[in-house]
């Protein structure tokens, strides 16, 4: 006798993660004045430990867009959505010279746009998109050590998206509280993705 059996499991609707493995748990809903445009890479997608998703679900309003080369005419469309002025939250590129936002410029008129990517992924799909390279760069300074425990970091402080989104947007808006639900939501989600870690390695043994 031959049983079928099923070719996936079965997905969350909103994580998009195993119903398993489900973070929706964790998300905490949180209104900011300044708006989240979080741009992935396709690797990152079925990373269980990637962040990005949850502070996707987080965040009211927020986009979320999957690519490492996006088309021109889509890619400016998400940058000037609700008349905002992009910025794009990233170090300083040697040999690039980049404009800093204008501080003028109030927080509900704001886009923060987010490479969520791994460091050598995020600099080719900056490289592989122009209309990027041209945006202010908001960077981050002086942050606290990253609580991502769960993935190697090969400094302290270089934080997962999740926590550098949150500093980012409490940083614009001058409203830390606000975005404080944020790093809550990403406390419990690495606590539940560290206790996959032993039973991960235990099933290894076993194999």
């Amino acid at each position: 006798m031959t049983v079928d059996l099923p070719s996936r499991r079965a997905l969350c609707a909103a994580c998009l993660r195993a119903q398993s493995a489900c973070i929706c748990a964790w998300v905490r809903p949180v209104a900011v004045q300044a708006g989240l445009l979080i741009l992935q890479h396709p690797l990152e997608v079925g990373n269980a430990k990637n962040s990005a998703r949850l502070l996707h679900l987080c965040v009211a309003g927020s986009r979320m867009a999957v690519g490492e080369v996006f088309d021109p005419v889509s890619l400016d469309a998400m940058l000037q959505a609700d008349g905002r002025t992009p910025v794009l939250l990233y170090p300083e590129t040697p040999g690039l010279v980049c404009a800093k936002p204008d501080s003028a410029i109030p927080p509900h008129k704001l886009l923060i746009v987010v490479l969520d990517a791994t460091w050598r992924k995020s600099r080719k799909m900056l490289y592989l998109n122009p209309a990027l390279q041209c945006l202010p760069r908001l960077a981050l300074v002086d942050m606290p050590a990253s609580g991502y425990r769960i993935r190697k970091a090969h400094a302290p402080d270089q934080l997962s998206t999740l926590e550098a989104s949150a500093h980012a947007l409490g940083q614009v808006t001058g409203d830390m509280a606000a975005v404080a639900p944020l790093f809550a939501a990403f406390e419990g989600f690495v606590q539940q993705q560290a206790a996959f870690v032993p039973l991960t390695v235990a099933r290894t043994r076993d194999a």
